[in-house]
Parts: C-alpha cells; structure tokens; sequence
C-alpha cells in the first residue's frame, strides 16, 4: 500500500506491510503481562535509529526483512495481539500475526535533517499508533525504515510499553544486530514460562488509595489512549560534556557529587517550576530508572523502578543542590504500591505513571548505541514516549556518538511537555547556557 506525500512532502512514498517470525511458534500460546506492564499500558515508546549511508546502502526489502523473520523467532510475544480472559484481564496471544512493516523515503539528506533539530517533525519517522478500540487486531510493535535523499537511514520503532520498558527495547534492538551480523542471538523467550494464571488475591489487598507516582483515567476500555487536557509537544536538545562538567561543578561546591541525571533532574525541575509559577510548582516529581533485569521473561518487562520525590519547600528559590540532593537520597519506590493498585481489581484499572507527576526518566544506562547495523552504529539515537500526562516527562539519553561534535559523552534530553510551556522551557534553559 501506498499514500499520499505527508508534512509538506518531507516524507513520502509510504509502502506498508507485516513481518511475522521465520518459525511458527505453536498454537494456545499466551503471555500474560504482570500487574506493572498492565500499569503502563496507555504508554508508547518511539525511539529512531539514525545511521549513514554505509548501514542500508543496497539492500532490498526483502535483504532488511530476512534478519527481522530471525530475529522475531527470539522475541515471538511482540508479535502477538491482546484478548482478554473471562475477569477481562488482557493477555497476549502468541499468534505470530506479526509486526507492522513501513517504508518511506524523506525529501531532505541525513544531514539535513539532523541540523533541522525539530523533535516535532520526528513523528514522521515513527508510526502515531495506539492499541485498540479492537484489541485483537492491534499491533505492538511497528518498524519504519525512512531512507534519506543521498543516503542515509532512520529506523524509527514504536513499541506498546506492555511489552517492557525502555532497556527491553534496547535490548531487543542489540538482539536484531546480532543477528544481521550473523551471530548467534541467544536462546529464545521460554514460551513455557510465559503461560500464566491470574493469580487468587490472598486476603485484603494493602492499597486503600492510589499511589501518588499514579493517576486514574478514563475507563478506557479497549482503546488503550490516553487523552490530556491540553496539546503536548516535545523538544530536545544535547548538553555537550564541558556544559555537563559546568554545571555540576556549581553544584557540587558544599562537596556532595552529583551524577549528570541529577544534576540536570534538579535545574529542569527548578526551570518548570518558574514556567508554572509559585502556586502550580511541581512539589511531587515522579523518578524511573533501571530496575534489575527481568529473571522471568529475560530480556522483555517493565522492570525500572519508580519512585516519587516530594519537596517541603519552594521550588523556584530552592538552591539547586537541595533539589539534586532530593533526587539522589529522598526517592522512595513505589512499585510494590502500583502493583497492588492494579491487583485490587485484576489488572483492570486505567493509569497512567509518565506524566501523572513531573516525570524524569533515567535513560543513562540504556544501550542504544551499542545497536550495529552492518559494522555501523548509530550516529544519533532520538527516544520519546507517547501518552504522557499533562505534568509531564523528561527523559535523559546517552549523548551521540559522534566525537563530542553535538555532544558526545554529554547527554540528549527530550522534554514531552504542554505546548506552551516547551517555548518558555528553551527560554529558561538559554539563560542557564544550555540551549546553544
């Protein structure tokens, strides 16, 4: 199938298919997601891969897709579809229907359009997909090879946060350039260990109220979106190594050390704060990082921890080591609470976590550029997440690999805020020095 030019004909002759795994993988099969993957499911993760023109130069469809049909016989779960038992707890079904394919080719080089620095215009390179309102005929995992004028490549993923968090996908990603490479990829998810029962409460469950990192919607029923008040945009910008040492220089002055996550955590929090004024400051913040590895499933599952911070103090005139300091000691885990929350009624509840407070997501340790297509890696790696809450997220990426030119060792920060506030946010952001 092929559309219509889109955005101006920046991307164009869209070609639409599925890839599905080389190995069938056996009928009656199911996954049943935990209690926190069911928590993050009205959350997307969008992620681009941008490689030079060596990576893809000469291959045919059908040279892209041969290592993908491998690739899915490792990870045959992303390429199933959700039903839902008789207490309507949703489920996967290891059907094998696939994974959605798009081709399409952009009007600018790769060049080009990394110097346009337009987070906004990046949604042309990732599919704007939602499970639902027919579960069994959603995919959720969707794959866009955009090839650039004079070569060059964007592989763009949306991914159903269901499936894992943002290290699964990572993962996932170094498990497909394994296999193009040749390589051995590992053993396969044990399928086995992925048939589960829901599980019989024992006794009362803990949780009275929702957890505060958590905020009720809808109900939703089977179209897994949510929907926010206002518009959200997102933006990004790098913040080089000498910056990153700048900063935390200042802040380290009454001797503590503070990693780059919290350091740059504490001066966006302080600089949203100013935006919304003293009334509507964002006391309570939410915090995700890396949580031990999934031990059931391997690779896949929503693993990272979350954790709230609460400030008993004015955050626009807070020094920023108090607040850097709050991140760094005071976050208090709040998973086991969300998994209750959601047991309390099977798994059937509708929430959101990205968003529900001020949300700063912790991507240092995920491994991006360890991805390698053909010998090449990535010479940038964009990450973003659809269905974010009003309040917000900031997620904080490793920095392009590109030899310190754009910030190399530094770090890539992608903030999904209320339209209105991204512009006030660079205006903050260029007095701290950051945005140059």
């Amino acid at each position: 199938m092929v559309s219509s030019p889109m955005a101006e004909g920046l991307v164009y002759n869209i070609k639409l298919s599925s890839v599905g795994p080389g190995n069938a993988t056996g009928s009656d099969l199911i996954f049943e997601p935990s209690c926190m993957d069911l928590a993050m499911k009205l959350h997307y993760l969008r992620g681009i891969y941008y490689f030079g023109s060596p990576a893809f130069e000469g291959l045919t469809t059908l040279a892209i897709k041969e290592p993908i049909f491998l690739w899915l016989n490792q990870i045959p779960i992303i390429c199933g579809r959700f039903r839902r038992n008789e207490s309507g707890r949703a489920y996967i079904k290891c059907n094998d229907c696939g994974v959605r394919f798009i081709e399409a080719k952009c009007d600018k080089t790769l060049d080009e359009w990394l110097d346009m620095k337009d987070a906004t215009l990046e949604k042309l390179f990732i599919p704007n997909q939602f499970i639902g309102p027919e579960l069994g005929f959603s995919p959720l995992v969707f794959i866009q090879i955009t090839k650039f004028k004079c070569g060059g490549t964007a592989m763009g993923l949306s991914w159903a946060h269901v499936l894992g968090d943002a290290f699964s996908v990572a993962e996932c990603m170094n498990i497909l350039g394994r296999v193009v490479a040749g390589h051995e990829p590992g053993r396969p998810i044990n399928l086995a260990h992925a048939q589960t029962k829901s599980k019989d409460s024992n006794g009362l469950p803990k949780v009275v109220e929702d957890p505060i990192s958590i905020k009720r919607v809808g109900p939703v029923g089977d179209n897994w979106v949510n929907v926010t008040k206002c518009k959200m945009e997102a933006s990004s910008f790098n913040v080089t190594p000498s910056q990153l040492s700048l900063l935390q220089s200042k802040l380290s002055l009454n001797g503590t050390e503070f990693a780059p996550f919290e350091t740059l955590s504490a001066l966006i929090w302080q600089c949203i704060a100013k935006i919304r004024g003293v009334e509507s400051e964002p006391k309570v913040v939410t915090i995700c990082k890396r949580g031990a590895p999934n031990k059931t499933h391997g690779i896949l599952g929503n693993s990272q921890v979350v954790s709230v911070v609460k400030a008993d103090f004015p955050i626009v005139e807070a020094n920023l080591s108090k607040l850097a300091a709050l991140v760094k000691h005071e976050a208090l885990d709040e998973r086991e609470k969300i998994e209750e929350a959601m047991e309390i009624d099977n798994a059937l509840p509708d929430f959101i976590i990205y968003g529900a407070n001020l949300t700063f997501v912790n991507l240092e340790e995920a491994k991006f550029y360890e991805f390698e297509y053909k010998g090449q890696k990535p010479v940038r790696v964009s990450f973003g997440i659809a269905g974010v809450g009003d309040e917000g997220a900031v997620l904080m990426l490793p920095g392009p690999k590109d030899g310190g030119k754009s910030g190399g060792g530094g770090r890539s920060v992608m903030a999904i805020l209320p339209e209105k506030e991204i512009i006030e946010l660079k205006i903050e952001l260029e007095r701290e020095g950051l945005m140059v």
